[in-house]
């Protein structure tokens, strides 16, 4: 038995951390799935509603909020001190 203890005392920690890089591992990739799947049903919403507004917007004949082409700084861009 006394020469069964130093194996374990040089396994044991080796163990502990290997299950502890599982474990982190692991909920990394979890987390990663959760984030996809939040971010494809918000990208999902956000074309469902942008649809929805292209729709409302063609059939009254109005440009939608939401197509700006023009930010507020590009109003002055042929003073010739922008590119």
């Amino acid at each position: 038995m006394d020469s069964l203890v130093p194996y374990l005392v040089a396994i044991v920690p080796t163990i502990v951390v290997a299950a502890f890089f599982y474990v982190i591992i692991t909920r990394m990739i979890e987390g990663d799935r959760r984030e996809r799947l939040a971010q494809s049903k918000f990208e999902a919403d956000e074309d469902r509603r942008r649809s929805a507004a292209d729709a409302g917007a063609g059939a009254a004949g109005n440009a939608p909020a939401d197509d700006i082409t023009e930010t507020p700084g590009d109003a002055g861009a042929t003073d010739g001190n922008r590119p």
